[in-house]
């Protein structure tokens, strides 16, 4: 039935003037694409990095060095962005990391950058995004990472208390990125 339809429509279309075939047609526009104030863009990639910014109207747009951390089967799990302090903090990064909603808070994350020793951070809150984890990066857990091939870390899930779901964090362009994040903030 819809056959009959499309080969009529076709041969009325066929049939109508050479005019009348451009009326109705859009070129088209051109799109702006940049950033709109409020909105996150990407301005640098460096490795497995993203160096994702807001759009602020005064142009001193806040940065965050972002990663989306994947299971074996390439489905998001995690992500985590990390974001430069004042100079003088006891910490010389912060990271906040989003675990999937259902995480067993009480077993906290667990952190492991190659062979060095695991590092449990508490969560903070949860909302309708995630479990959220803030967490302090001291001098040597940033040369861990700098020197690092890759870091794991850990999670429980509510439902399943005795499995463990580990991630890879790739720290593949985390030197240039963490640099560049720094510049960003002028430090």
């Amino acid at each position: 039935m819809i056959r009959p339809i499309l080969a009529a429509l076709a041969a009325a279309l066929i049939a109508l003037p050479a005019v009348a075939q451009t009326d109705g047609l859009t070129t088209g526009e051109v799109v702006d694409e940049a950033p709109q104030v409020g909105q996150t863009y990407t301005a640098e990639t460096h490795g497995d990095w993203d160096l994702r910014c807001v759009k602020t109207e005064e142009g001193d747009d806040p940065c965050q060095l972002y990663q989306l951390l994947l299971n074996e089967e390439g489905g998001s799990v995690m992500e985590i962005s990390i974001f430069t302090v004042p100079d003088g903090q006891q910490v010389e990064a912060g990271a906040t990391i989003i675990t999937p909603l259902e995480t067993l808070l009480t077993q906290q994350l667990t952190m492991v950058i190659d062979a060095d020793p695991a590092k449990r951070y508490p969560f903070s809150f949860c909302t309708q995004s995630g479990c959220i984890a803030r967490i302090g990066l001291t001098g040597d857990d940033l040369a861990a990472m700098r020197r690092g091939i890759e870091g794991r870390l850990r999670i429980v899930p509510a439902a399943a208390p005795d499995r463990n779901v580990i991630v890879g964090l790739s720290l593949n362009g985390f030197t240039a990125g963490f640099n560049a994040l720094r510049a960003s903030a002028g430090q």
